[in-house]
């Protein structure tokens, strides 16, 4: 096949100059590098500039270099973390069914390199509409309700964004990323602030964690001994077992804005059962909505159940709420302290999270983050979107409505998806659907009184991908763990990837890259890899974002209510090389067409590095 002629190259550089205010002098140069790093035939003497080198992209920071995991103990039972060797990648074949050709690596072509991130949970740690104190009641239970890297998450997600700034470009190609995808539970507690403290952080602003003059929270508070309150833990759960003494840490929380360079690429977003009903499980009743904008912060669990939970008990009427507000508002309940109110903390609606994404910057893009003014006009909350020429994305809301952290597939998005996948087979686009909730979590069917639309379960859902062979890779998260599931069609057909990623909240706090890849011999592979943020695995002793974000994936790593190893997946969740058949000849994909597209992604990245003020990996050297 037959690349970009010298003439086409020029005039696309020239085109992308203007576009991206680079100098053409400059980024001519730098383009050249990656055309002539394309395996092509047919090239016409475009030898500019070295080209970022698939070996160069590999030493960027990521599992495959090295591994976090827990040390010994330190105290009681309190484990630091180590560095452990990086782990290569395994070819999986559960799809493919036969053995793969030994010579792939040397013809491959990438289609597209994104990041796919998940359950960032960023968190308003001082927020008066959190449920912390359910944590003493049923610390299994309810976990989610109460971390102690609570304060630290918006610094955990400037972290993990610089490592995939820093793995612009891919390790195994080379080539630039195109594009990142969220999956859901961006905002923990459905406030206004964490949605916008996520938007902000992945656009590249820095946000400003101090909403008061002090910390002002259950970890700050001596009567809330359930907590983990790094000044003095002793005396709860968390002191013994044996998390540390750290006098000055919330200060260092708030003491400065969090800067983030934010993404390479233009990212895309869905609904997670965060962002859709309280904790994930429960309706958000106006008592709430009240409590979430006042002055009055609960840290016992009588309070907490009683007069912020107690609006979801069925004997609860209306006057009774009324008066719970009223002895909140007064000061008259026990169990509260006084806080700032702050109405930056309101409860968003389900429009106003889509709307929240237009309020976005240009670069990285698009408005809307997936959305569009469809999504405003008809309620919609489900998309498509070309990443590429040649792959097609599908954004589901999979959220139940009503109760519970688990979901379903509605019918309309059913048919819709259904309906699209046959245009997508008729146009050969290679589709990837994206959805907040997994196989495994994709059967609850709750609906209140009158509703009839037909809730779809994880056997339905699947049954319908798996007729269309275009379909390659499902894109998941809400389990907080690494995991990737084979799915192949009955009867010896084709069949595609599921692939779920981990949270930033939970341990191990990792993400992943995913690398669609032609190996130009019939098949297709899906390259994984699980990248760790940015932050060393040993805590500095300084009070900057990294240091911040390091000591909240130690925290994480001492969830003695969970088992923090299990969900970094075992090896073949982790980083993979997951084999299909190419569903159509994708010798229609021109090598022409590609290296445009590449060109376009890397004018993006260099535009990117030069706005953050330095250079992303194998950047314009």
């Amino acid at each position: 096949m037959t690349g970009l002629s010298r003439r086409q190259f020029l005039a696309a550089a020239s085109s992308l100059a203007a576009a991206s205010a680079l100098p053409l002098e400059a980024l001519a140069p730098a383009l050249a590098g990656e055309a002539a790093a394309l395996p092509t035939t047919g090239r016409q003497g475009i030898r500019m500039a070295a080209a970022p080198s698939s070996a160069t992209a590999a030493a960027a920071p990521s599992s495959l270099q090295q591994t976090i995991l827990q040390g010994a103990v330190q105290k009681g039972s309190y484990r630091t973390l180590v560095t452990g060797p990086g782990e290569p990648y395994l070819a999986r074949l559960d799809v493919l069914g036969r053995a793969a050709s030994a010579n792939r690596a040397a013809s491959r072509r990438s289609l597209l390199y994104l990041g796919h991130l998940s359950d960032m949970h960023v968190i308003d740690a001082q927020s008066p509409g959190r449920i912390e104190p359910m944590i003493e009641q049923d610390h299994s239970a309810w976990g989610s309700a109460f971390h102690p890297q609570d304060p630290l998450s918006p610094h955990v997600i400037a972290s993990m964004v610089k490592s995939m700034s820093d793995l612009a470009f891919s390790p195994v190609t080379g080539a630039p990323m195109g594009a990142a995808v969220v999956t859901g539970d961006s905002a923990d507690m459905h406030s206004t602030r964490e949605l916008r403290w996520y938007i902000d952080l992945l656009d590249g602003l820095s946000v400003d964690p101090r909403t008061s003059a002090t910390f002002q929270g259950v970890q700050a508070w001596a009567e809330a001994v359930w907590a983990y309150r790094p000044g003095d833990p002793a005396g709860g759960s968390f002191g013994d077992y044996g998390f540390p003494t750290l006098p000055t840490l919330l200060d260092e929380a708030i003491a400065q804005p969090v800067p983030s360079v934010g993404l390479p690429a233009p990212w895309y977003t869905v609904y997670g059962n965060h962002d859709t009903l309280l904790l994930g499980t429960f309706g958000l009743d106006t008592q709430l909505r009240g409590l979430a904008v006042g002055g009055q912060k609960s840290y016992t669990v009588e309070a907490t159940a009683s007069s912020i939970l107690g609006g979801y008990a069925a004997s609860t009427g209306p006057l009774q709420q009324l008066l719970d507000s009223l002895g909140i508002a007064l000061g008259l309940r026990p169990g509260f302290r006084s806080v700032p109110s702050d109405a930056g903390r309101a409860l968003f609606s389900q429009r106003e999270f889509m709307e929240q994404h237009f309020a976005t910057e240009q670069y990285p893009g698009p408005v809307g983050h997936g959305f569009t003014q469809h999504n405003l006009d008809s309620g919609e909350t489900w998309w498509k979107a070309d990443l590429t020429p040649s792959v097609r994305a599908f954004g589901l809301d999979t959220c139940n409505q009503v109760a519970g952290p688990d979901g379903a597939v509605p019918d309309s998005q059913f048919q819709w998806l259904r309906s699209e996948l046959e245009q997508a087979t008729r146009e050969q686009k290679l589709a990837l659907v994206f959805s907040h909730h997994n196989s495994d979590t994709l059967e609850n069917r709750a609906q209140r009184p009158g509703q009839t639309e037909v809730l779809h379960g994880a056997e339905e859902f699947v049954a319908m991908l798996l007729e269309y062979p275009v379909m390659v890779g499902w894109l998941n998260g809400h389990t907080h763990l690494n995991q990737i599931l084979a799915h192949k069609a009955p009867g010896g057909g084709t069949g595609f990837w599921e692939i779920t990623t981990a949270s930033c909240i939970d341990f191990p706090q990792q993400q992943q890259m995913v690398e669609l890849v032609d190996n130009r011999d019939g098949t297709l592979s899906l390259f994984t890899t699980v990248v760790d943020h940015a932050a060393d695995a040993v805590p500095g002793s300084g009070g900057d974002y990294l240091a911040l974000a390091s000591r909240s994936r130690e925290f994480a790593a001492n969830d003695w209510a969970e088992s923090p190893l299990m969900r970094r997946g075992s090896a073949l969740d982790r980083n993979t090389e997951l084999l299909l058949p190419a569903p159509f000849d994708l010798s229609a994909i021109t090598d022409a067409a590609l290296e445009l597209q590449h060109l376009v992604e890397r004018t993006r990245i260099l535009a990117h590095s030069a706005r953050s003020g330095g250079t992303d990996a194998a950047g314009a050297a």
